[in-house]
């Protein structure tokens, strides 16, 4: 139980930072113009750390009420520490992978997951989780955007059991 809330970290993590983007305005250095959102870190762009812990709350909320994934989270949701070491990890993942100061210094995702079992149907769920608390924050289709693709490599490390075999892969192949 342990490996799945770890492995689902990065992805709960990531999601975080892009919440927070409504409305959060970057200050320039005095001596320089100001920056274009384009050129603004994605971490700045979500709202900086304090954004990415209220949208990584909301996440995990999220993943303890959706009955597809909340089975990996049980052990951790019944343990405040292990939650909240939980949720700190998440939030410096996200807040490194989007730009920020944070550093996440937990298992890799390969190793957190290893032996969970997760399916495409868990990850695909757990990401619905992450846009669903991204959305309450009103973050940008373009933070939202960068964010998910900073995450999706992260899921050939966390999806560790094949799908179910389709019955039309099983069936006789007729001449």
């Amino acid at each position: 139980m342990k490996k799945i809330l770890l492995a689902l970290v990065p992805v709960v993590a990531l999601t975080a930072g892009v919440a927070s983007a409504k409305g959060n305005a970057h200050h320039a250095d005095k001596s320089h113009k100001s920056e274009t959102a384009a050129e603004m870190k994605l971490y700045d762009r979500l709202g900086g750390k304090k954004a990415i812990v209220a949208v990584v709350d909301e996440f995990v909320a999220n993943c303890a009420a959706d009955t597809r994934i909340n089975s990996f989270f049980a052990a951790t949701a019944a343990d405040k520490k292990r939650l909240a070491k939980f949720k700190g990890n998440l939030v410096n993942q996200i807040c490194e992978a989007s730009g920020g100061p944070c550093k996440y210094k937990g298992k890799s995702m390969k190793e957190a997951h290893t032996g969970m079992g997760v399916q495409d149907e868990h990850f695909n769920a757990l990401v619905e989780d992450l846009v669903k608390a991204l959305d309450k924050f009103k973050v940008g289709e373009k933070e939202k955007g960068e964010l998910l693709a900073v995450l999706g490599p992260m899921k050939s490390d966390i999806v560790t059991a094949p799908a179910p075999a389709a019955a039309a892969e099983s069936a006789p192949m007729h001449k």
